[in-house]
């Protein structure tokens, strides 16, 4: 069983927990740490997202395709990216989010293969600061999801509902 009140894993109590939202500055830039995608992670995406397409299940199928092999799926993708945006975020920040808000201009550039290993680049684009409803503001982010080989293969905005 995991311990989230120790390791550096504190969530904080939205409640309670001061907001890092006016801490955060424009034109701040993130690099994530890589993460290698794996056989498991396309069987295990297809199995809980349903997408069982034959892009990314079918090795024979694929081996004739103009990819020449089976690729990621889309989604699998950015999922992964949030979670190495997620793992780079102190523990102030983690306490400070309220909710994923939204993504804009998603754009799936090259195919990602099992093998590839992928980071997330980040810069802060803008802060809308809010004067109703939950979370201090929302923070945009220009996000790009790079290979290996320094391709990028995914980018967009994506919001951060923040305290």
């Amino acid at each position: 069983m995991t311990d989230w009140e120790g390791d550096g894993w504190e969530m904080g109590d939205p409640d309670t927990e001061a907001s890092v939202f006016h801490d955060i500055e424009v034109g701040k830039t993130v690099r994530t740490q890589g993460r290698t995608v794996t056989e498991s992670d396309l069987t295990n995406f297809a199995g809980v997202s349903g997408d069982f397409n034959h892009l990314h299940t079918d090795e024979d199928r694929m081996a004739d395709s103009m990819f020449g092999k089976r690729i990621a799926h889309g989604m699998f993708v950015f999922s992964a990216a949030t979670g190495l945006i997620w793992q780079s975020r102190s523990p102030e920040e983690r306490a400070s989010v309220v909710a994923f808000y939204g993504i804009d201009r998603v754009r799936f550039r090259a195919p990602v293969f099992v093998g590839d290993t992928i980071h997330v680049e980040l810069e802060v684009l803008d802060k809308d600061e809010r004067e109703e409803g939950p979370g201090t503001g929302v923070i945009t982010y220009d996000l790009e999801v790079l290979n290996d080989s320094g391709t990028t293969v995914l980018s967009c905005e994506m919001r951060s509902l923040m305290r």
